[in-house]
């Protein structure tokens, strides 16, 4: 098992699955500002919120973002347990967030910030991504492309003033890229292509987070087209996470998500539909669930949550 891995496997019967699938990405607003701190929000009942959010989706398969890592996965199991669903397989990885690069990135003139991280971070693992699933993980055949360079990605919107340094450290992805294969009881293997990009604001006129959410969207177009150093992902597959990006409203570059969203090898069966709401921003659709063009979609839903709304699709595979 690789290092940084948590996977929990439960050897609890599976009951049997009814047809379709629901798949789900539900951005928590769990993470909090400190190593543990999660974790003793959720015992004192702090959860209760997004416990009833991630209830409400029933879903097979559950991706959540802004889940505070730790290596034995505590924090993620402690939640995990607060669920009507029993999830019995649980992954996460060390997220990009808060893992130090020795660099002042943000120019402040000041090393070890939150934002000289790989990731906006107020400590490793500050507020990374988990899947919860009924069914398998695959964990021996899952792929995690989170180390690659933003530099490395073709056509990157670098910002003017990213020095050779920087260049040769930076991440492209803030939290983490994911394929997660999940081995279904029919033994068809779906594979779950996951990640949180960063927000597009709070940076200067570089545009340093803008460009970047940009590009970590752009990622999946270049990897389904076969254009990166890493084999396309075989179907079938499901698309899902926050992108922190509408393609109509709000901040950010917007022509990567409609680029994404227009892409064929996808279906998007909840166009216009509003995830997120901030008082700065109003609605706004972050956060999405794009099936593999192909796929029977059965059913779709967007919950109740603040300021994010979980999201699922029912697949018939």
């Amino acid at each position: 098992m690789r290092a940084g891995l948590f996977l929990v496997l439960l050897l609890t019967p599976l009951a049997a699955m009814a047809d379709p699938v629901r798949v789900a990405t539900f951005h928590t607003d769990l993470s909090a500002k400190g190593p543990g701190l999660m974790l003793r929000d959720i015992l004192r009942g702090d959860a209760a919120g997004a416990v009833a959010a991630v209830d409400a989706t029933r879903a097979d398969i559950l991706v959540l973002q802004d889940v505070d890592y730790d290596l034995h996965g505590v924090g993620l199991s402690a939640f995990a347990d607060l669920l009507a669903t029993d999830y019995p397989f649980r992954l996460a990885l060390r997220p990009n967030t808060g893992m130090g690069t020795g660099l002042d990135l943000d120019g402040d003139g000041r090393l070890g910030g939150a934002a000289d991280a790989q990731g906006f971070g107020f400590f490793s693992g500050d507020g990374g991504m988990a899947v919860l699933s009924r069914f398998p993980i695959l964990a021996d055949q899952m792929r995690d492309f989170s180390a690659m360079l933003w530099a490395d990605l073709p056509d990157a919107l670098l910002f003017e003033g990213m020095g050779e340094e920087a260049r040769a450290v930076q991440r492209l992805s803030s939290v983490g890229h994911w394929e997660v294969p999940v081995q279904l009881p029919s033994g068809a293997v779906l594979r779950l292509l996951t990640f949180h990009a960063t927000t597009p604001v709070f940076d200067g006129p570089e545009d340093r987070n803008g460009r970047r959410n940009a590009d970590e969207i752009a990622f999946w177009p270049a990897l389904i087209d076969g254009r990166l150093p890493f084999a396309p992902t075989q179907g079938p597959w499901v698309l899902l996470g926050s992108a922190n990006a509408d393609p109509q409203a709000g901040d950010g570059r917007r022509d990567a998500i409609a680029a994404l969203l227009a892409h064929p090898a996808l279906t998007d069966p909840l166009p216009g539909t509003v995830t997120a709401e901030y008082p700065q921003t109003g609605p706004l659709r972050l956060d999405y669930v794009l099936p593999q063009a192909g796929i029977a979609v059965t059913g779709t839903g967007v919950g109740e949550g603040v300021p994010h709304r979980p999201v699922w699709v029912d697949l018939d595979l």
